[in-house]
């Protein structure tokens, strides 16, 4: 028998061994046993015993040579498949190190069952961090994220959403529409949404402001870690830092937008990054494409832009995802990422430099584009 046969009829399994062997077929018996020795079972009970005995012995020997190597071939394909985790700053979380965007999960053209496998596709591959809002597509991403985290799927994600409220009441009113939406009596990480006023950082912190509900929430058991997020002015998110420090508040997450155009421009990785570092808070990098406007640069590739956000001290680099297709793209760059050297690094982003120079390519810090809160004011309370 092949080995190939062997490893077939281990994987089919039955009990043929006196029951000690339990996935072993009985075609080992033909190997273990030939006719020379067929003549001993007959010549006494001692002998009798002893065969078995030894049957029993090479059986168990063969069967956990090909069941260890069976072993050591799956262990190298999960290791090869594995998606790397990171931490999550001062929260010791493991995250993955990419994670699933919430926005395009409901944009036009994409179904709720493509989302819903989008979803857990990106779960049975091994990301973990999933990204969400309250007012993302009037509600329907976090509706749609949380029918794919039915079946069990809810308890292999670290969950984060967002709320755009900047007072106690309406913060309040939307972390419970999110906990509803999102079908679970927990989110790990809840964060303001949208810091992008100036004026922003003193009405979350002020008496009846928002963070009050979400202190109120984590206290419940409804929320696990705070954060916040903006994509507008790095000097907005260091004025919210500084904020959070005057109140003894120290923030457990912190995205921003990080990628190979920021670099040149107003940029967060120059100003934020280090800062965050030094605070041991949990680095989320959004938009390492820009949402697809530095790709229309000509500039870098998508793979590109991911390994550069990746390449940062981030914990989290988190891509929108419509499609299947895009999910492996972001699968592939996290599993072929490797630590890229000075000159590497120094190279991409003199390709990205002119490109960079006016914010063309990042309409989220130059225009209202991408400022759902402008837009809607009345989100914020």
């Amino acid at each position: 028998m092949s080995q190939a046969d062997a490893d077939e009829e281990l994987v089919e399994g039955s009990n043929c061994l006196g029951g000690t062997i339990s996935h072993v077929r009985c075609r080992f018996t033909e190997i273990l046993v030939d006719a020379s020795q067929l003549k001993y079972l007959t010549e006494g009970t001692d002998e009798v015993r002893a065969m078995a005995t030894r049957r029993r012995f090479l059986g168990f020997a063969a069967a956990t040579m090909i069941s260890a190597r069976i072993d050591r071939q799956a262990w190298a394909a999960d290791a090869k498949n594995s998606v790397p985790s990171r931490t999550l700053g001062h929260t010791g979380e493991r995250v993955s190190m990419v994670g699933i965007g919430g926005y395009h999960l409901a944009r036009p053209g994409v179904g709720l069952e493509e989302s819903i496998r989008i979803v857990r596709t990106a779960i049975d591959q091994g990301i973990n961090f999933l990204d969400n809002c309250w007012d993302y597509n009037g509600g329907e991403s976090e509706l749609r994220m949380g029918k794919a985290l039915h079946d069990g799927y809810r308890e292999k994600a670290f969950l984060m959403t967002k709320v755009d409220g900047r007072n106690r009441a309406t913060a309040a009113n939307q972390i419970n529409d999110s906990l509803r939406r999102l079908q679970t009596d927990r989110i790990d990480l809840l964060q303001f949404h949208e810091v992008i006023r100036d004026d922003d950082p003193d009405r979350i912190f002020a008496p009846g402001g928002a963070l009050e509900a979400v202190l109120e929430a984590r206290k419940a058991g409804k929320v696990r870690y705070i954060g916040f997020t903006g994509h507008k002015s790095p000097d907005i998110h260091l004025k919210m830092l500084a904020t959070a420090s005057a109140h003894q508040f120290t923030f457990d997450a912190v995205q921003m937008p990080l990628n190979v155009m920021d670099h040149h421009f107003n940029s967060f990785e120059t100003k934020v990054l280090p800062v965050l570092k030094k605070q041991n808070i949990g680095v989320l990098a959004m938009k390492p494409m820009g949402d697809h406007f530095i790709l229309q640069s000509k500039t870098v590739t998508a793979v590109e832009c991911l390994h550069y956000a990746m390449n940062l001290p981030t914990s989290v680099v988190i891509t929108g995802c419509d499609s299947l297709k895009i999910l492996d793209q972001a699968l592939n760059a996290a599993r072929s990422f490797q630590a890229m050297g000075k000159p590497e690094v120094a190279a991409l982003l003199a390709r990205t430099a002119k490109a960079a120079q006016s914010g063309e390519f990042e309409m989220y810090k130059t225009s209202h584009h991408f400022d759902g809160t402008y837009q809607n004011p009345r989100w914020l309370g």
